[in-house]
Parts: structure tokens; sequence; C-alpha cells
């Protein structure tokens, strides 16, 4: 043990190897598992294979298909004269 490493860093750093190491062991085989039960739907069509596919992952929660609504505001006339200043100068090279 080094003597100018307290403790507490030599655990730390344990801890952060072990818990990345799980967390490695666990994606590859969650990827794993998704890979062979592609396959194995691929040969077999049930119902039962169609389910754990799509439960592979379940612990992420749902996302949604569409993203947030767009906003607008209305730009003054000094304010789209600096924007259209502003895209010249990044058409040109300048920043």
């Amino acid at each position: 043990m080094p003597a100018h490493v307290s403790t507490f860093q030599l655990l730390g750093v344990s801890a952060l190897a072990l818990v990345t190491a799980v967390w490695i062991g666990r994606v590859g085989r969650a990827l794993r598992r998704r890979r062979f039960e592609g396959a194995a739907r691929r040969y077999v069509r049930s119902e039962d294979a169609v389910r754990r596919h799509r439960e592979t992952l379940g612990a992420l929660p749902h996302q949604p298909q569409s993203g947030p609504e767009l906003e607008s505001v209305e730009l003054t006339p000094a304010e789209q004269d600096a924007f259209a200043g502003l895209m010249q100068q990044f058409r040109e090279g300048r920043s």
C-alpha cells in the first residue's frame, strides 16, 4: 500500500472498479440475450419469443416517439439584421 494514498482513496478505486465490472457484465449479458432472442425469432415466430424480445430491456422507461412542441418568437428587424450578419460570418468561416 503506497504511503501517500489514503485508505478511503484505495477503497474508492476498488469500489469503482467493482461497479464498472458488474455494469459491463450486465450490459454484455443483456446484449447477448437480445442477439440470441433476435436469432431465435428469425427461425421461430412464436408469441413467447416476441414477448421476451420486447421485455429484454424492460427496466428502461418508455421513450416518447414525438418531441416537445416547437416554440418560436418574432424577431425585431434589428435582431433579424444581427442574425443575418452572424450567419454571413459563419458562411465566410469567421467566428
